[in-house]
């Protein structure tokens, strides 16, 4: 049963270009500083994280997520701020460790690591990695960036990096270790890794119906008590947009949803998105959109479904522009949470 007085909420960007109304599109500069004013903007509402993604491609305006996190820092006072992924596979994790500790320094205790292995490939050659070496780079990433994580002296010796003898890293967190997740797409072999070293989750799902992931959930918790390690909450984030009007929702969030996919598309061979597809993703789908009481209900369906600990939203995906963006955001924290509660409220009285 979800335990509704500890379940967390947050929004995640991806730093989705933001649109003037005209239909232009701002400049990456104007964009990042508008995700600046969302993270504030979240804070205010007691959202409880806000993500920003890392993108090394035109369409996306952050690279360095964590400098804009630092920012965000600056203005706020409560909300957690996480990566939405850090690419660990082609960055170093010395450098990693040394950014979030800086982050977490900045913010009172509030930063969040989420590493993933990227399902964008430009950081790669960007970075001089070969893709070829994609699992094997992820893997061995993720156990230096472990033993760091420990805040002690560290030798280490890998394929892809020099070799650490003894090596402290600074700055040390206050807390004593910076808090992580592992960003999971969908294959048993990252629950699976998560679980060995002990990590939170969180699942991206961005198509297709929640229950697929159930077997994946069920698996995290078999693994993890046959490992004897820890058993966190389970975090998803997926893909919506909110709009005091539910047609207007959809036809934004299509427009602009689409737009994204489509894009991407070109590059991973997907067809292009249909409006009978965008539809059923609406309906039943991975898509969140609707006016508040429309993505309420859906995500306590699936909250409920899958028994989260926590729910992240992400929005601005396109070129919406920063009216669209803010009022979701308003929306999100001023009624849809608090009605998705009420929502699991009523069903736990009748369980």
């Amino acid at each position: 049963m979800v335990d509704i007085e500890h379940l967390q909420f947050g929004l995640e960007t991806f730093g989705d270009i933001v649109a003037n109304e005209d239909g232009s599109l701002q400049t990456a500069a104007a964009s990042i500083r508008q995700i600046v004013r969302e993270g504030e903007l979240a804070d205010d509402l007691g959202i409880q994280v806000f993500g920003v993604g890392e993108h090394h491609r035109p369409d996306y305006s952050v690279s360095s997520p964590e400098t804009v996190l630092a920012a965000i820092s600056a203005v706020t006072k409560q909300i957690k701020l996480a990566t939405a992924v850090t690419v660990l596979s082609s960055d170093d994790p010395v450098r990693v460790y040394e950014r979030f500790a800086t982050l977490d320094a900045l913010s009172n205790g509030r930063a969040q690591v989420m590493l993933g292995r990227g399902s964008f490939t430009e950081s790669f050659p960007l970075f001089g990695y070969d893709l070829t070496d994609y699992d094997d780079l992820f893997n061995e990433k993720l156990g230096l960036y472990d033993a760091l994580r420990n805040e002690k002296a560290v030798t280490w010796s890998g394929k892809f990096r020099a070799a650490l003898k003894n090596q402290e890293v600074y700055p040390k967190t206050e807390n004593g270790k910076l808090e992580t997740y592992i960003g999971i797409g969908g294959s048993p072999e990252s629950v699976i890794r998560a679980v060995k070293f002990g990590y939170k989750v969180i699942i991206a799902i961005i198509g297709g119906q929640a229950s697929r992931f159930k077997p994946y959930i069920e698996l995290y918790h078999a693994a993890a008590k046959e490992l004897g390690k820890p058993e966190f909450p389970i975090a998803v984030h997926s893909h919506g947009f909110i709009a005091d009007d539910e047609n207007e929702a959809v036809e934004v969030a299509f427009k602009n949803i689409k737009a994204n996919f489509d894009r991407i598309g070109l590059t991973r061979g997907w067809a292009p998105m249909s409006r009978e597809q965008f539809d059923g993703e609406t309906k039943v789908g991975s898509f969140y959109v609707g006016n508040p009481e429309t993505v309420a209900r859906r995500m306590a369906e699936t909250i409920d479904l899958l028994d989260l600990g926590r729910f992240d939203l992400v929005y601005g995906a396109g070129n919406q522009t920063a009216a669209q963006r803010e009022r979701m955001i308003e929306l999100y924290g001023t009624k849809v949470i608090p009605r998705v509660k009420e929502i699991l409220a009523e069903k736990a009285a009748v369980k």
